[in-house]
């Protein structure tokens, strides 16, 4: 005996899947990033990697395009809100807001937006297993699914010269990144550009536990490295801006419902 036939497939074109948004203005895009930047800051909060007044997201502004929308000076990441942010222009010179910036973050920042059209966000943090993996002076190994994604998509900045104050040290920087979506900028920390906010936040987060999975493999044993032809079709998988604004969704969405004052 036959049991009860089961229910038909839905359509795909009735399933939900989020994609970047198109927007209809140049307001409502800047809108949208301003809000996926204070979101992407309060996030970098919870996850601790916030260190004094170190640490910036900048998203380029979508009609001003020589100008960025940053976190102000001095502001804990997880009070910051959408009203708080502050727009500077190349030099580093508020035209926007009623906060400082922190001009040698904002320096390397504008350079590496100067140097890459493409690039929409650029996030720096010294978050913690970054900068260890920094102090060694490595490079993240293909020994993970997720590590895959920056194989041969990251790069080492092999020189620490204090805090950086100067458009030429930012220049060099982002000579080092290159075309990358990456860099390890050694005794310092990480930096991650992407697309869109959401693409950039998502390789900092994912660039930073890639560091601490490499960091407790090495302590514990030999890592098995995953070979070059695996690692390449790994990456072309997982490692398009479009994967991470995927991956960052669910992050937006927790945050955006929890803490909807970011908003305002």
């Amino acid at each position: 005996m036959h049991g009860p036939t089961p229910p038909l497939p839905l359509p795909t074109d009735r399933l939900r899947f989020a994609m970047p948004p198109m927007h209809e203005s140049v307001e409502d895009e800047r809108r949208h990033r301003k809000e996926r930047l204070a979101g992407a800051l309060r996030i970098f909060g919870r996850l601790g990697y916030e260190d004094g007044v170190s640490g910036h997201i900048t998203a380029r502004d979508p009609e001003y395009t020589d100008c960025f929308w940053v976190n102000p000076f001095g502001m804990p990441f997880r009070h910051v809100t959408v009203s708080d942010l502050v727009l500077a222009n190349q030099d580093g010179q508020v035209v926007e807001g009623g906060y400082h910036v922190n001009q040698a973050a904002f320096t390397v920042h504008a350079q590496v937006h100067a140097a890459r059209p493409d690039v929409v966000a650029v996030a720096h943090c010294h978050s913690v297993h970054g900068r260890a993996l920094a102090a060694l002076g490595e490079l993240l190994e293909p020994i993970t699914q997720e590590s895959c994604a920056f194989y041969e998509d990251h790069a080492l900045y092999d020189a620490y010269t204090g805090v950086a104050v100067d458009a030429e040290e930012g220049r060099r920087i982002a000579a080092a990144l290159g075309s990358r979506k990456a860099l390890v900028l050694r005794n310092h920390g990480l930096l991650t550009v992407g697309d869109s906010v959401d693409a950039a936040a998502w390789w900092f987060v994912s660039m930073e536990r890639s560091c601490q999975v490499q960091l407790t493999a090495q302590a514990a044993g030999r890592p098995v490295r995953i070979d070059h032809r695996m690692a390449v079709a790994t990456r072309e998988q997982l490692g398009g801006d479009l994967v991470a604004w995927i991956n960052y969704q669910p992050m937006w969405r927790e945050v955006s419902r929890s803490e909807p004052d970011l908003l305002s």
